[in-house]
């Protein structure tokens, strides 16, 4: 019987070495001559343990990691053919506590199967919603994703379902799905995990969504950053042309649905929507006024679906386990999951798919495991470089977009960056303010013209030059920008500049300025 050995080819792993770990599996099952496959996986999310090398036997998986290219010929002689003892060796994959607790929906496949393998993908559980979809008039898909609780997962927590009935209701001969995978915030690579490790659910997701709206052709708009999800889903999008899951009769339903990948020059602000609009048509990625809204003119001045990948690759669960499976998950407002991504100085960083509702202090200690380096946590932003910085004192928290609201704080895009007592939170305030003003499209005034001006000000405040005033004016540029400015960038920037001025005031409070005696 064929031995099958699992190697990731998730950027994450590779930054760390797979490819190299792999060459070196090649080599030592030539070498010992074995009856064996490299399967080139999706990551699993348990980045501490990359390279993670699984091997499956008697229909379990055994890992072992993190795995260097020199650790691959004593793994062999190890007996790693048969899941043989060895100190990198984790047991089963499936028992880790990291990976038990999980409840993984939209990711369940990732880092299972062979991501290019439309066999595999369907083997588990792949299609399932796209022919249940089929079957269904568009309106009812449509009621189908808004019984089921499902909220943007991009950041804005907008009910999917709404957007996708507005467009639906909205007149027009041409429809567009547009999914937004420029994943641009720090700390957060669920979009690429997915692209990366899963990329037919992606696919999948949209060809329902394009049923449910009456749109007959999607985009798929990406940074340039992502070379493996982009090679991966140009690839994935060919292999279900082929399979008739996508053009002119989606699975012989009669129904046309087709799509690209479109790579973008990597602006964060094309993040937003109506800049990534732009950006998709050719022009200056910069952010429209609205009204009027995307889904009444968008694409080309058609009705248009503008969702984020989480949001899209969780609509086949949702439509192949029905609304009310999805939304027994949660708490409040939040239904379903959320993919949770630990970065920073955190021991354990990765993906950990779960139910809305666990704390902040859970996730940080006892998910994560705390800092890295071992000394206490100071803050945690949860929701990318717009979002609030959270002192321990607010780890009652639970991870639900109310609750963070509730909070000045907001969920975003999942992404939990953890710092250490180390941090200077004025550090980071300005860099807050400096992000804003390289990434500012320049369309309006307080996004522009005030995130310069906060970073003079942050400056002013490290120098000891009048500190309390410039924290007054600090202060002021924050609320102007909050409510001025025409997008979240500019909107957004303010929530990680007053949280640290709130939350940790003693970093913002430098020793007076004493000039140079003459």
């Amino acid at each position: 019987m064929t031995l099958t050995i699992y190697i990731p080819r998730d950027a994450a792993a590779l930054s760390l070495g797979a490819e190299k770990v792999a060459k070196s599996v090649a080599q030592e099952i030539a070498k010992r001559g074995l009856d064996a496959r490299i399967v080139r996986n999706g990551s699993r999310g348990m980045f501490w343990l990359e390279p993670l090398v699984e091997v499956e036997i008697g229909g379990k998986r055994i890992g072992y990691g993190p795995v260097k290219a020199k650790d691959v010929p004593a793994l062999f002689d190890a007996g790693l053919a048969e899941g043989g003892e060895h100190p990198l060796c984790l047991g089963e994959v499936e028992s880790l506590p990291f990976l038990k607790e999980q409840t993984r929906l939209t990711f369940a496949r990732c880092g299972i199967t062979d991501p290019l393998s439309l066999e595999d993908y369907e083997a588990h559980g792949g299609l399932k919603g796209l022919r249940r979809a089929i079957s269904m008039a568009a309106g009812d898909i449509v009621k189908e994703v808004t019984d089921s609780g499902l909220r943007g997962r991009g950041g804005a927590g907008f009910p999917t379902g709404i957007k996708w009935k507005t467009v639906l209701d909205a007149p027009g001969d041409r429809k567009y799905i547009v999914c937004n995978a420029d994943e641009g915030d720090s700390g957060t690579f669920a979009d690429r995990m997915i692209m990366e490790g899963d990329p037919f659910v992606l696919i999948e997701g949209m060809a329902i969504a394009g049923l449910a709206t009456g749109a007959t052709k999607g985009f798929v708009y990406t940074r340039s950053e992502y070379p493996h999800a982009i090679a991966a889903m140009t690839e994935a999008v060919e292999i279900a042309r082929k399979a008739g899951i996508l053009g002119a009769s989606v699975l012989g339903s009669g129904k046309a649905f087709d799509m690209e990948i479109r790579t973008g020059a990597g602006a964060y602000v094309c993040g937003e929507e109506t800049a990534l609009l732009n950006s998709l048509e050719g022009k200056r990625g910069i952010v429209r006024a609205k009204p009027p809204l995307p889904a009444h003119k968008g694409l080309f001045n058609c009705p248009t679906v503008i969702n984020n990948v989480i949001s899209l690759a969780s609509v086949p669960i949702i439509m192949d386990k029905g609304a009310v499976f999805y939304r027994d998950f949660g708490m409040g407002r939040s239904r379903g999951t959320i993919p949770l991504q630990i970065a920073g100085n955190v021991k354990h960083g990765g993906l950990y798919e779960t139910a809305f509702g666990l704390s902040l202090g859970d996730i940080v200690d006892r998910i994560g495991g705390g800092t890295a380096t071992g000394r206490p946590v100071k803050a945690v932003q949860v929701g990318g470089p717009l979002g609030a910085y959270f002192p321990r004192a607010l780890f009652d928290t639970p991870f639900d977009y109310e609750a963070f609201a509730a909070r000045d704080g907001l969920i975003g895009h999942a992404g939990i960056v953890v710092f250490d007592d180390t941090a200077d939170m004025l550090k980071q305030a300005r860099f807050a303010m400096e992000f804003c003003a390289v990434e500012s499209c320049g369309k309006c005034t307080p996004c522009r013209i005030g995130s310069t001006r906060g970073v003079e000000t942050a400056d002013k405040i490290a120098r000891g030059i009048e500190p309390e005033k410039n924290r007054v004016l600090l202060a002021d540029l924050c609320n102007t920008m909050k409510f001025g400015s025409l997008c979240a960038l500019g909107g957004f920037t303010p929530y990680p500049v007053m949280s640290a001025m709130t939350h940790f005031p003693e970093d913002f409070s430098p020793a007076p300025l004493i000039e140079a005696a003459e």
